[in-house]
């Protein structure tokens, strides 16, 4: 009886932990490389519905960075995240970004995630650093 309650037990929390491996499945992470002689570059992807891709940019402090984005529905947003965790002004978690510009406080990689607001969404992602 106590063989079988354990093996009851660990196929649980497997379960479980299958569960929670489905619901934190993420998109590709990518790096964005700029074209020599280029400040911008254009990105092309899709993400289904609860699904986020993640593409990297390096930039340095006080650079301008301009970020938007175009979805076939209308549907796609993003964030972007600088080297310290924070969020840019206008581009944070609840802000569903679609286009904004800052200047940029530190040298480093700067995150930007994409998703979709409803549904799945096509994207067309282009980052400008002058």
């Amino acid at each position: 009886m106590m063989k079988r309650m354990n093996l009851l037990t660990v196929l649980v929390g497997l379960l479980a932990l299958g569960a929670v491996s489905v619901l934190a499945v993420d998109g590709i992470t990518k790096r964005i490389s700029f074209a020599r002689g280029k400040s911008s570059a254009t990105v092309r992807g899709a993400v289904i519905r609860g699904d986020a891709d993640t593409w990297i940019v390096r930039a340095k402090a006080e650079q301008m960075m301009t970020v938007s984005i175009r979805s076939v529905e209308d549907n796609a947003v993003f964030t972007v995240q600088g080297p310290d965790g924070e969020y840019l002004q206008d581009a944070g978690e609840e802000d569903e970004a679609r286009g904004v510009t800052n200047s940029l406080p530190y040298d480093g990689d700067y995150r930007i995630r994409v998703s979709g607001t409803r549904g799945n969404a096509t994207y067309r992602l282009t980052v400008s650093i002058k």
